[in-house]
């Protein structure tokens, strides 16, 4: 898909002009970091060198105070917690979290994950009475519970404590709880709100460890899964957050818990290279399929396994589950890219809501995601469960999807979700009428030119500047995510040297080289239909938008280019002054 090349302009030269004399990096460096807001040698000290030294004080989150001692009294008391997380990476990774912590002191803990589709998202009334079966008298709930005001009253009468850790924005009243964390919360002043849930139920670990006198560090071995949720839910890669996700890879690369060891094994990566990226695409996605496809209690049982044995037996079942996931996933792909095809005018449709009574809840959203990717139009997928319509909507840049259910509300039963992503439930017999609203709502938002995606460059380069000396100082701007995206760079006037050719499925490789520098391996995923492009540019040069990254073969390391877009060289999609 072509795109939008839009520079960024909004770093002025003299910061960067500074950081590269008071750093002593290249240009190009320093203007990644004023775009980063670092502008100073104490910030760009802090961004380079984060230490655990920086997370924040537990005990500034509105009811740390009540939701520690609560849990510290439950722990010297012998009580039985049930720990109630959700379905996703986050919740299942938070869920392990809470539970390691807690057997590490021989508390009676266990743990409830909701069935997605027989009892949905947050605490149910079948988790309640789970609680109560277990004879619990504390519940903490991670990832949810911040909605939970019906349960916690059901609680509550059953005299079961609550304890809430989530991080979700809040909707309505709180519920009625020993304690509520929720950065979040209007009422909270902690300094960061983007926190996952797992990394709102560490800083719980954090506060317990205080009230039971133990120093803070004990919390530190837990920071691994702390880092896949960061990844994963894709919250910002800034704060505390970047401290988190920073130490927990160096704990995955070097002494990686027994589940996580087993997924790799079965990914076939190597420890040493784990990343932000290979989380969000390979672990993640591993560690979710579960819950997609039905019982996500397999991941957690995954990521508190003890043995190596254990460990291995789960990850291939998780394996088998997520290679369903995919089968899933790629045959509805292609029944939904079929039905666009044959029912949907493009020119005139500004967003799509597509139907089918026997998609499977667990993928749709997945695949609502690659149709806006094909497409870039907002999309929702329905599928029918129990004679009710259910589905997934997501968004391109300029249309709040959360916003325009909201103008739809009065033909839902059910919606909720952000700008980008929402879930959302209706009556078969206002299908057409909510089709035609959206639409409508779209066609009034969005012209013409959105539509055609916008691709943010950070900066041109010359390829002759790429050298080790450069990627080194570039790959210590990771862990990469909201807020401290990875870099995407533009050189022109690049040839071909050798290819091009197609590998896999339809992925675009060559080798590129520049006014004489050294050729550079080249992969650009799906972008085989700019093959023409290329071989008709023959030998003249042409222009390209990429991110570099580190390719690691038969035990040697060398970088490559991986493509964004290409464009002929004099072209200039983005209507901006050309950088």
């Amino acid at each position: 898909m072509p795109y939008r090349w839009v520079f960024d302009t909004e770093s002025g030269p003299e910061p960067a002009d500074r950081m590269e004399q008071e750093l002593g990096v290249t240009p190009e460096i320093a203007r990644l970091l004023t775009q980063r807001g670092i502008d100073n040698f104490g910030r760009a000290k802090s961004f380079f060198r984060p230490e655990l030294s920086h997370l924040h004080d537990p005990f500034l989150m509105r009811d740390m105070e009540a939701a520690a001692s609560r849990l510290a009294a439950a722990v010297r008391g012998g009580e039985k917690i049930m720990i109630y997380g959700d379905y996703d990476v986050d919740g299942t990774t938070a869920t392990a979290c809470m539970l390691l912590f807690l057997q590490e002191f021989g508390v009676d803990a266990s743990f409830y994950i909701p069935h997605r589709y027989r009892e949905g998202y947050g605490i149910s009334p079948e988790g309640v009475q789970e609680a109560k079966a277990r004879g619990a008298s504390l519940v903490v709930s991670v990832d949810c519970g911040i909605g939970a005001v019906e349960e916690a009253a059901q609680l509550a009468e059953a005299g079961i404590d609550l304890v809430i850790c989530d991080h979700h924005t809040v909707g309505g009243p709180l519920p009625k709880a020993v304690a509520v964390l929720d950065p979040k919360r209007p009422d909270c002043s902690y300094p960061f709100d983007g926190l996952s849930g797992a990394g709102v139920a560490f800083k719980l670990i954090q506060g317990t460890l205080v009230k039971l006198g133990l120093p803070e560090h004990h919390a530190w071995t837990w920071l691994d899964l702390v880092a896949i949720s960061t990844a994963s839910d894709i919250v910002p890669v800034v704060d505390e957050n970047r401290v988190m996700m920073r130490e927990g890879l160096n704990r995955i690369r070097s002494e990686p818990r027994p589940g996580i060891r087993a997924l790799l094994d079965q990914i076939g990566m190597p420890p040493e290279q784990v990343n932000g990226t290979s989380i969000l695409f390979s672990v993640g996605p591993r560690i979710n399929a579960a819950g997609r496809m039905g019982d996500a209690s397999m991941a957690v049982e995954l990521l508190i396994a003890k043995q190596a044995a254990e460990a291995k037996r789960v990850a291939g079942l998780l394996e088998s589950i997520n290679l369903k996931r995919r089968t899933t996933d790629r045959q509805t792909l292609d029944e939904a890219t079929a039905m666009v095809e044959r029912e949907c005018d493009l020119e005139a449709m500004h967003a799509m809501v597509l139907h089918s009574p026997g998609w499977h809840l667990g993928v749709i959203g997945i695949v609502a995601s690659r149709l806006v990717d094909a497409y870039y139009r907002p999309v929702v997928m329905l599928s029918t469960v129990d004679g009710v319509v259910k589905g997934s909507a997501r968004s391109i840049g300029g249309f709040n999807i959360y916003d325009a259910l909201c103008e739809c509300e009065d033909l839902l039963l059910q919606y909720g979700g952000h700008e980008f992503a929402a879930g959302l439930t209706l009556e078969k017999s206002n299908l057409e009428p909510f089709r035609e609203r959206l639409g409508r709502i779209a066609g009034e938002q969005l012209a013409d030119r959105d539509f055609l995606p916008e691709l943010k460059i950070d900066a041109r380069i010359e390829l002759s500047d790429v050298n080790r000396r450069f990627w080194k100082l570039l790959s210590q701007f990771e862990p990469f995510g909201p807020g401290n995206p990875k870099p995407v760079f533009v050189s022109r006037n690049v040839r071909v040297q050798s290819g091009p050719s197609v590998v896999g499925r339809g992925h675009l490789k060559m080798k590129l080289s520049q006014d004489g520098s050294p050729p550079f391996d080249s992969i650009g995923f799906n972008m085989h239909e700019y093959l023409p492009m290329i071989r008709e540019a023959k030998g003249e040069g042409f222009d390209i938008a990429y991110e570099l990254e580190e390719n690691f073969w038969n035990n040697r390391r060398s970088l490559q280019i991986h493509l964004k877009d290409i464009q002929s060289s004099g072209s200039d999609a983005s209507g901006l002054a050309r950088n």
